[in-house]
């Protein structure tokens, strides 16, 4: 498990360059660092691990207080996958999130079983609008719907 791991909540002088740069890292797209900064002020809950000062892990989660608080962004330095330290996020978010009515997490296509340690479970009736659906159907985020 990472040893020497330092925890915050908030982005009072955060560098966001430095999160642009995790999530590069990690990888999980190229965020840019002003489009982070608003989705982490948006976000109800924001948890940051810090290893020597060096950013190594993030996660946040939106949420209303009541009904519904949605897991997303969680994103490990590859030098520290494989520590425990995303587990360690996402029970953070998880604990923080208690009290809502439902969890919800959208998972990188194959990493399912690794939320499901946590309790998750695929949604059957889950439906989202992508900015590009070719990219999003390609990576296997949804499905051809030719439902009627």
């Amino acid at each position: 498990m990472s040893e020497g791991i330092t925890w915050s909540e908030s982005i009072d002088d955060f560098d966001w360059d430095a999160l642009e740069a995790l999530y590069r890292a990690a990888p999980l797209g190229n965020k840019n660092a002003a489009g982070l900064c608003m989705v982490f002020t948006n976000s109800r809950f924001r948890l940051f691990a810090f290893e020597g000062g060096r950013l190594v892990g993030a996660g946040r989660a939106l949420a209303d207080g009541a009904d519904c608080s949605y897991i997303c962004d969680v994103a490990v330095m590859p030098s520290h996958q494989g520590t425990g330290l995303g587990k360690r996020i996402v029970s953070r978010l998880v604990a923080l999130s208690q009290g809502h009515k439902k969890i919800i997490l959208y998972a990188v296509p194959g990493k399912e079983p690794f939320y499901r340690k946590f309790g998750f479970r695929r949604m059957l009736t889950a439906m989202a609008i992508f900015e590009d659906q070719g990219q999003a159907l390609a990576r296997g985020y949804i499905s051809e719907d030719n439902a009627s």
